[in-house]
């Protein structure tokens, strides 16, 4: 496979062919760092965990190069950290049983801003895994370089025909979670089972963890909280929640406007809580 940058590189846990290992995804997400991927995208490896019928491709974006560091990382130089953070990532793909992990190396700051090499690199990979769906950050996130890649993501589907567009593309929660959506609007992803697995692919983010944010705490009590806090009425039905974004209104109107979306989403949320509030004043 080419790729426009030179570091960029594809791993492939059980050998196939990168090109193989493409073609075969019926599950895509396109990530902005090398953790990102289980936190806002398990559903997607639970779809295809040891099934030979599906499969899980995750596209990193960045380098690693910037990430904060601390204890054993702490004098580690930015290319020191994006030798780790790509190592890193490549032990999800083994532990998920990924179809493959493939790091396209680009500098946060090229993804924080249009970019037609980055779209059109995007847009390949789309066109030549055929996904069925793709997972990638949700538009409201906070981080600059999520929602950048995010943006790109949706420029790259937009830019293929009708006919080569996954059939669902959902903004997932990393930096900023979901529950804040009206119920009838959040997509639910039920990532009960396996909690092992989803401990073992946050853990190996070693670099991350130990050099000083708790990723897999995190992960695993929103997760739970989210069961916990989805229904006042009922008892628990699943013990994790992972909340997403339906994006595919934006993919079947070209002309749909992405802040319109979000808005829309926030609209009614408002007027929600403007009903609650009156009906019971």
């Amino acid at each position: 496979m080419d790729f426009r940058n030179p570091g960029a590189q594809v791993y492939v846990p059980d050998g196939a062919t990168p090109s193989v290992a493409v073609s075969r995804t019926t599950h895509l997400a396109i990530g902005a760092h090398q953790d990102d991927i289980p936190i806002m995208a398990y559903d997607g490896i639970l779809q295809c965990f040891g099934r030979d019928d599906r499969w899980f491709l995750g596209v990193t974006v960045t380098d690693g190069s910037g990430s904060p560091r601390a204890e054993l990382y702490a004098d580690y130089t930015d290319e020191q950290m994006r030798t780790v953070r790509a190592v890193e990532e490549n032990k999800a793909a083994f532990v998920g049983e990924y179809s493959a992990a493939i790091q396209l190396d680009y500098p946060s700051a090229e993804a924080k801003k249009p970019s037609d090499g980055l779209v059109r690199e995007l847009a390949n990979l789309v066109a030549a895994a055929a996904p069925e769906v793709v997972y990638t950050h949700n538009l409201a996130d906070k981080h600059d370089t999520h929602v950048g890649v995010a943006l790109r993501t949706l420029a790259a589907i937009r830019s293929l025909p009708g006919s080569a567009r996954p059939e669902k593309l959902y903004g997932c929660e990393v930096w900023r979670d979901l529950d804040w959506m009206n119920d009838e609007d959040k997509v639910v992803f039920d990532v009960s089972v396996h909690g092992n697995l989803a401990a073992a692919l946050i853990g190996v983010y070693d670099s991350q963890i130990a050099g000083g944010k708790r990723y897999d705490l995190a992960t695993e009590g929103r997760r739970l909280a989210h069961a916990t806090y989805s229904a006042s009425h009922a008892v628990d039905s699943a013990q994790a929640l992972i909340y997403g974004m339906d994006l595919t209104p934006l993919l079947n109107d070209d002309e749909a406007d992405v802040s319109d979306h979000v808005a829309g989403h926030i609209r009614r949320m408002q007027e929600e809580i403007s009903d609650r509030i009156d009906r019971l004043s």
